[in-house]
């Protein structure tokens, strides 16, 4: 991981973002496809300043990759579950058993470390209430020091994004 002072060094002058490196990411989050050529045309920055912004953006880690996002549905994913996991144990070596099991399993899409009661969200895609019942079983009940596993199925997707607030 690159330290923070060092990212800040390679942003601009200044030591931050400004409002054309803002406009590239805002196009970047919504079409990484778009040619370096589309992107400084909009911007209004010939194309060689332009590629260079976004390297330097990519170097300095703010860009960390680029995806296509799939729609679950269309590839019989249509059911999205909401697990809670609480642990046994907090120590240094269970978590990282638990986040090391979490990253082997295909249908965790996120996993977070929360505070309060329990310790940690996951989002996990499945075909149906069929194939998430085998995936409790098989997997999330056996997840390194799970106390408990409560599962909620989500009803319908009221926002999904991958786009920062920029």
């Amino acid at each position: 991981m690159i330290p923070q002072d060092a990212v800040n060094r390679m942003l601009s002058p200044q030591g931050r973002l400004d409002d054309t490196d803002r406009a590239i990411l805002r196009m970047l989050q919504q079409n990484a496809a778009l040619s370096i050529a589309e992107i400084a045309e909009r911007v209004s920055l010939p194309y060689t300043p332009c590629w260079r912004r976004i390297q330097r953006l990519t170097r300095s880690g703010v860009i960390v990759g680029q995806v296509a996002l799939l729609d679950q549905h269309r590839l019989g994913l249509g059911v999205s579950v909401l697990v809670a996991v609480t642990l046994k144990r907090h120590d240094e070596a269970t978590l990282k058993r638990f986040e090391q099991a979490v990253q082997e399993i295909d249908e965790i899409m996120e996993c977070y470390a929360i505070a309060g009661e329990k310790d940690f969200h996951l989002r996990v895609v499945v075909p149906d209430v069929a194939a998430y019942d085998r995936l409790l079983k098989s997997k999330l009940v056996h997840l390194p020091a799970a106390a408990s596993v409560s599962s909620s199925f989500a009803l319908s997707c009221v926002k999904y994004t991958t786009r920062l607030p920029i």
